[in-house]
């Protein structure tokens, strides 16, 4: 698959066919996905596919408490996603049916492989994803490219040590996000919608645009 092609089509999937992800497939995509820029080439990501049922079962039930508390939220109008109603009843569905996807990628990185350089400024400290995110977006392509789906998560991050306790992560290690894979129930999109080029490219300072609309 040409690479613009599996960038523009790769989404988030929310529901998957019950078939398994080959152990041959997942290896090539992770294969892959190692060659990510890192900081330092420091390789802190690490890996844990959960394909046991009961594991499953325990992430979504650890899972659903937090997405129905921020889904309270998008209904009663105090967080503002700017998603259409499909996507939140699709997320909604996606949540309630975690642990039938074929497999749960939770992404683990070694904190001291991690060179936060924020962590000063008084504000959420984003830096030291930079040597995680490329890695998982890595990983999302070269799935994509084996016409496997995913859908990338963060929500779960917020139960760390029941996730560690339950997985047998050491410390050191942090949760960084989960990564649910299979194959699509419906199939690839072929029209994402995203914000315009010009819209979000700026030439010297911020808001000047770079291309014409």
């Amino acid at each position: 698959m040409e690479l613009t092609e599996a960038m523009r089509t790769v989404g988030t999937c929310r529901r998957f066919r019950p078939d398994p992800v080959p152990d041959d497939v997942l290896r090539r995509a992770f294969d892959a996905a190692r060659f990510a820029p890192q900081g330092g080439n420091r390789q802190p990501v690490r890996w844990i596919v959960v394909r046991d049922a009961g594991r499953k079962q325990a992430l979504q039930d650890l899972y659903l408490p937090l997405w129905k508390e921020y889904l309270s939220g998008v209904v009663g109008g105090t967080i503002d996603v700017g998603a259409l109603p499909k996507t939140v009843r699709e997320a909604d569905y996606f949540a309630e049916n975690l642990a039938a996807a074929p497999a749960i990628v939770v992404v683990c990185a070694e904190v001291a492989g991690l060179h936060p350089t924020d962590h000063e400024l008084g504000r959420l400290s984003v830096v030291g994803g930079g040597s995680i995110y490329p890695t998982v977006q890595n990983l999302c392509l070269a799935l994509r490219a084996e016409g496997v789906a995913s859908a990338l998560t963060t929500l779960l991050c917020a139960r760390e040590l029941e996730v560690k306790e339950l997985l047998g992560i050491p410390e050191g290690f942090l949760t960084a996000a989960h990564v649910v894979i299979g194959y699509p129930a419906e199939g690839f999109p072929t029209k994402l919608t995203r914000s315009p080029v010009h819209e979000i490219v700026s030439a010297d300072t911020f808001g000047a645009p770079y291309f014409p609309a």
